[in-house]
């Protein structure tokens, strides 16, 4: 397969399983909210992390004057909130939130949760990079994430997990 076909690379890199996350943020009076599996850890000192939004989303240029963010990496029974946090429409309609760094609605039951003041902006091609300095983080274990693969929604949990791993000392 060669790169000129679009649609098989984006298949292709599809079997790279994902978190999921939605990205918030406050601008003003307005409450912005989106789905991604874009997002990636940086750098540890600095602690930062990375997301990209398509040249092509509305929403870009109100993400790129935002100051300040929150990353949830959802918990794998939040399914219906990254479906509908990935659409147009009434996304805060009825959803329970309570303010987090620099104004940025924190939603309830996420599995991870990083509070980040913008840091830098990239060129990645037909995407941005966002890179977020983190301010403050939450991490609830016991609440298994939401896995992104093949075009659909996975768990972790079918069948016996591998032993964790952690603390790895890989350097590259």
């Amino acid at each position: 397969m060669t790169v000129t076909d679009p649609l098989a690379l984006r298949r292709t890199l599809g079997q790279f399983p994902t978190g999921v996350c939605i990205m918030t943020a406050r601008l003003g009076d307005e409450l912005l909210g989106m789905t991604m599996s874009s997002f990636n850890s940086l750098s540890l000192d600095p602690p930062l992390v990375l997301f990209s939004i398509d040249r092509k989303a509305r929403g870009l240029p109100a993400w790129e004057a935002v100051e300040s963010y929150a990353v949830h990496v959802l918990a794998e029974n939040q399914q219906a909130l990254s479906n509908r946090f990935a659409r147009p429409g009434a996304k805060w309609q009825g959803v329970d939130y309570r303010p987090g760094h620099g104004g940025a609605p924190l939603l309830p039951g996420a599995a991870a949760v990083f509070e980040c003041d913008a840091h830098a902006r990239c060129d990645g091609g037909d995407h941005v990079l966002f890179l977020g300095r983190v301010r403050r983080f939450a991490s609830h274990p016991e609440r298994p994430p939401l896995v992104f693969a093949q075009g659909r929604y996975a768990s972790l949990h079918q069948g016996e997990a591998a032993p964790s791993l952690w603390p790895l000392d890989i350097h590259y």
